[in-house]
């Protein structure tokens, strides 16, 4: 889905050539933009398409946006203009009008792999970095192996290098790139020191400042069409190859249509408790674009439990019903966690902790709380959504007022502390990794420079998700997309293939 950062989340990065306006012709320029909002905010000659797509659950979408504006949250026209939010908008996706999804491999990538024009351009599909290769501080390579899970004949022996004359850039994500660095010598000494790797750059940012947004997903049943949800194919009631056949316009379809940015009002804010107040007037007070979380309707049955073991959860157990789930997610949180290798080889354990819900204070449960109350009161006000999928949200005594239905049920603080017990135990992934190579300074953790080069290195650059300083208020890909597009400018311009004219590097 289309999902641009706010303002305030690019200027939080403080990095020259990184600020909003250095950042929006990158944004503008890999999307051709079929929607509403600002024309001058959007693209629309660019590689990736953006589009309704084909199908969308119109009822689904049009009941939850009447209940948030009931709620006191408008519909909006355009919230990825850089400064909208508290309101609901009808979600674009990264899809051609005739449901092609516009991934980067299939826009960017293939093409050239195609089109005979580009004979220097290699794709070695299934197969493993390794670590970089120096020559001193000098990056000059990689050594990688056979994915041996699909090249299971490749032998113990199957190291191979291939030798860079210029430059080498690591773009393998939050997760893998600063697994490459560690295994590679760079990172932080105790690290290195107890996985046994030479130390090559002291940087101790590598792997650390792990970040996620983290979601909470409560199924309703409803009275939705088998035609307007996904339950039907994936409980299995209808074939997929079926569909495949036919071209079905629901294979384009992710369930979602909806996308809700929103704050809390000072007397929620109020409620939350002292520490979160003091929290909240230093990191969002003076930012009235940034959201505190999103609220999404899903149309079909999607549990956090369930999620770990079958994406996106398998409604087949609960009979032949119709379901809508409403996820939220909390964007900034206050917890850190970690990334560390234990051992050179890629095969060695990691040390891996999220920091889900870890911060001292108690300030990541606490939105969580307020949106756990918030989506049952947007729940109650859907003429679509019944009761909750018995088992998918917290039971409270029989005596307590929490039961009532209404809008707004009375929570004690007992009830309080059940729903943030039933949170701490079922907090999960949205797959938004960040932070873990972060652009800033050395001395604050940082990884690489505004140009994206290693620290402590030379011609060694990582150019992914892993170099966002602070979090987005949004669904990452597009920023992803930009920092794609942004780090290919600089690449371009340090290898002299163009020069630069103004603060933008063209296509012309």
């Amino acid at each position: 889905m289309l999902a641009r950062p706010q303002r305030s989340d690019y200027e939080s990065w403080n990095t020259p050539g990184w600020a909003p306006e250095d950042l929006l012709p990158y944004m503008k320029k890999l999307e051709t933009y079929s929607g509403p909002g600002p024309k001058d905010m959007h693209g629309h000659n660019g590689p990736i398409q953006v589009s309704e797509g084909p199908f969308r659950s119109r009822r689904l979408e049009d009941d939850f946006i009447a209940a948030m504006e009931t709620v006191g949250w408008p519909e909006v026209d355009d919230i990825n203009c850089f400064g909208l939010n508290n309101g609901s908008m009808r979600l674009l996706k990264y899809m051609s009008p005739e449901g092609q999804r516009q991934d980067t491999a299939t826009i960017y990538l293939h093409p050239r792999l195609e089109d005979g024009q580009h004979p220097n351009l290699h794709v070695l599909v299934e197969s493993q970095v390794e670590r970089v290769l120096f020559e001193g501080t000098r990056a000059v390579g990689v050594s990688f192996r056979p994915n041996p899970d699909y090249h299971p004949d490749s032998g113990s022996d199957s190291r191979r290098e291939i030798k860079a004359r210029r430059l080498v850039i690591i773009t393998g994500g939050s997760m893998f790139s600063p697994l490459i660095l560690q295994r590679s010598g760079i990172g932080d000494p105790k690290v290195l020191n107890k996985a046994g790797v030479p130390i090559v750059a002291d940087v101790p940012g590598v792997g650390a400042d792990y970040e996620d947004h983290n979601s909470m997903m409560y199924p309703y049943n409803s009275s939705l069409r088998p035609d307007e949800t996904l339950d039907s194919l994936y409980s299995g009631r209808i074939s997929l190859d079926n569909m495949i056949a036919a071209k079905h316009e629901m294979l384009s379809y992710g369930g979602v249509d909806v996308q809700s940015k929103l704050r809390p009002t000072e007397a929620d804010v109020e409620a939350l408790g002292p520490k979160f107040k003091a929290a909240w007037d230093k990191n969002f007070g003076d930012k009235p674009d940034k959201p505190l979380t999103i609220i999404s309707p899903v149309a079909w049955y999607v549990h956090a439990i369930l999620t770990i073991f079958s994406f996106p959860g398998d409604s087949s157990f609960l009979g032949p019903g119709q379901f809508l789930t409403l996820v939220t997610f909390t964007l900034y949180p206050f917890s850190r966690g970690h990334l560390y290798i234990t051992g050179p080889k890629i095969d060695d354990p990691l040390d891996f902790d999220p920091g889900l819900l870890s911060d001292p204070d108690d300030l990541d449960v606490k939105p969580h709380i307020w949106m756990f109350k918030k989506q049952r009161e947007v729940a109650h006000h859907m003429s679509l959504c019944g009761d909750p999928v018995p088992g998918t949200q917290p039971t409270f005594p029989a005596n307590s007022k929490a039961n009532l239905d209404t809008p707004n049920p009375e929570y004690s603080a007992e009830d309080d502390e059940i729903i943030e017990k039933w949170i701490r135990e079922r907090i999960n992934s949205t797959w938004h990794p960040i932070g873990t190579c972060k652009m800033a300074p050395r001395d604050k953790h940082g990884v690489v420079d505004p140009a994206l080069n290693v620290y402590g290195v030379q011609c060694l650059k990582v150019a992914d998700l892993s170099i966002s300083p602070h979090n987005v208020g949004a669904n990452t890909c597009n920023t992803a997309m930009t920092v794609a597009e942004k780090a290919a400018d600089i690449v371009i311009e340090e290898l002299g293939l163009i020069k630069r004219k103004g603060n933008y590097i063209g296509t012309e």
